[in-house]
């Protein structure tokens, strides 16, 4: 028989794992409260961080909406099931920038907007049984409408309304009336009409309206300035365009000095400025001028010509007893050298009869005639002056020093031929040029010493982030506050380490032999892996423990 005494090797125990349902039921009601809230506010979250993300870029709708009309058109938006949200101040609606476009054709398809002008749409309207004033007068006001819809489509013009009076015409009255217009504009800030486009909106409402005298349309802007009158009329001195050829004069000429002198003097080393006085008065003179013809060859021009003759015969006819006698030819008349002359005597004696003849001829000849129409042209130029200052040179020695000197008078003689010569300067004109040299006053450079947190690029950035970094931050301290310390403990997976429980039963240590007359000696307990590791099992997880222990308790687990 052997002495050798083994211990047998005991049944190992392992627990069957409990459901989720049986885990989660058997924490403290602590635990899954935390674990429900946890798991509601990650959800709550998640919901947060994908509508934010969903909300995309939004772009204006419409903006400067009437209160009618904005209402109208959120009303539509609503019913279509539409995000839209307001802009600063509420003048502009906003929606997803996808759907711009496709919005604007459904809600134009569906009249809107309308705004608070009315065109020839009034006549769809029309009642049965309506005046014809009336209708004359529903005429009118679709006619103003179109008229304002079409000059508030320029670019500068913010609003605008449009007056007719439109006289009524009747077949009966000698004299009819013409009709007139008055329109009255509201121009955005910062924006003006030239001549050409006040003009256009003139020839635009004369041309809408029969009979209508352009002349006898008025344009005015919100400060109620006459726009439509000419300068002269009105007494506002330039307008617009003759500024803008002011300008564009005196730029001319600057750039003309930039371009010449800075190759000479150095870049930014110069400044430039011309100023010209622009003459557009306009003066007309006519002329006449008569003289005679010139020169010796020259034939006269006749004009007319009268040419009168006349003949005639005074006295008495043949006297005599007929016969060869008075049948005599009248003897040839004799004058004496001195003294009066005797009268002619027949062949009978008698005094001879007296005839008479007469010529008058009358001519007229063209004189010179020379017109001369003269027109002075507008936009000469009267003056100029030029003023021109150039920096000081700037020299660098061997040692790297840089010092500034003044130029020599030669040198600025010599700049301010070219200026003259550039400008096209005119003594007789009155123009004036001037060319000085002045140290230029360096202005330091600024460092910008904002701290990085407080730069404007990185706090709009961290603005932007903000919310999706807070919404993150929100959900990692649910899950790692909440979530995660209920489900440690509920897991009652075993570490694979040394905390298996079944370690500490299945040791199969042999107890040493003991010999017959002999007490066994015993030596103390070693200290096991097993049992250290199940015992640091047990103090972390005394839940699981508990659990196991009510298994075997309960005959759950064998």
């Amino acid at each position: 028989m052997d002495n050798a005494i083994a211990v047998a090797t005991p049944t190992t125990l392992v627990p069957a794992a409990p459901g989720l349902g049986t885990r989660l039921a058997a924490l403290p009601m602590k635990s899954r409260v935390s674990l429900g809230l946890g798991v509601a506010a990650l959800v709550a979250v998640l919901a947060a961080i994908t509508l934010w993300s969903s909300q995309g870029d939004y772009k204006v709708l419409y903006a400067n909406l009437s209160d009618k009309d904005g209402g109208a058109i959120i009303s539509q938006l609503s019913t279509m099931g539409v995000p839209y949200k307001y802009s600063e101040g509420g003048s502009a609606i906003l929606v997803p920038a996808a759907n711009v476009h496709d919005l604007r054709l459904k809600l134009a398809s569906a009249g809107l907007p309308k705004g608070s002008v009315v065109g020839f749409e009034l006549m769809d309207g029309a009642k049965f049984g309506q005046t014809q004033f009336q209708e004359r007068l529903t005429f009118q006001r679709g006619l103003e409408g179109e008229l304002t819809r079409s000059i508030t489509s320029m670019a500068s013009v913010q609003n605008a309304r449009v007056h007719l009076a439109l006289p009524n015409q009747n077949g009966f009255f000698r004299e009819q009336q013409k009709p007139s217009a008055s329109v009255m504009l509201t121009l955005f800030p910062g924006r003006t009409l030239d001549r050409a486009q006040v003009a256009g909106i003139v020839h635009l409402v004369s041309s809408s309206v029969p009979e209508l005298n352009p002349k006898a349309v008025s344009v005015l802007d919100q400060t109620g300035a006459l726009l439509s009158g000419s300068p002269e009329d009105n007494g506002s001195g330039l307008d617009a365009q003759q500024l803008q050829y002011v300008n564009q004069v005196e730029t001319q000429f600057n750039k003309r000095i930039l371009d010449i002198l800075d190759p000479v003097v150095g870049r930014d080393n110069l400044r430039a400025q011309v100023t010209a006085d622009i003459d557009f008065s306009r003066t007309e003179s006519t002329s006449e001028e008569f003289r005679p013809n010139q020169g010796e060859n020259a034939e006269a021009a006749v004009r007319s010509m009268q040419r009168t003759e006349q003949n005639g015969q005074n006295g008495s006819g043949a006297t005599g007893i007929p016969g060869a006698t008075s049948n005599q030819p009248p003897v040839a008349a004799t004058a004496p050298l001195t003294g009066a002359s005797q009268p002619l005597q027949t062949a009978q004696g008698g005094a001879a009869s007296n005839s008479t003849s007469r010529k008058d001829s009358v001519t007229n000849y063209e004189v010179d005639k020379t017109v001369r129409v003269t027109r002075n042209a507008t936009g000469t130029v009267r003056r100029l002056n030029a003023a021109v200052v150039v920096n000081h040179r700037t020299n660098t020695d061997a040692k790297g020093k840089v010092t500034t000197v003044p130029l020599t008078p030669d040198e600025l003689q010599k700049l301010e031929t070219l200026v003259r010569e550039i400008v096209g300067y005119n003594e007789k004109r009155g123009d004036s040029v001037k060319v000085i040299n002045a140290p230029f006053k360096v202005e330091p450079v600024a460092v910008d010493n904002t701290p990085l947190w407080k730069q404007p690029q990185v706090l709009d950035l961290l603005r932007a982030a903000a919310v999706p970094a807070a919404l993150a931050v929100v959900a990692l301290a649910i899950v790692f506050g909440l979530i995660r310390p209920a489900l440690k403990t509920a897991r009652v997976e075993m570490d694979p380490k040394g905390n298996n429980l079944d370690a500490v039963v299945a040791d199969d240590e042999l107890l040493p032999i003991v010999e017959p007359g002999k007490l066994p000696q015993l030596e103390a307990p070693r200290a096991s892996t097993h049992l250290t590791g199940a015992r640091a099992f047990a103090k972390d997880n005394p839940a699981a423990v508990a659990n196991i222990v009510r298994g075997w308790v309960n005959g759950e687990i064998a």
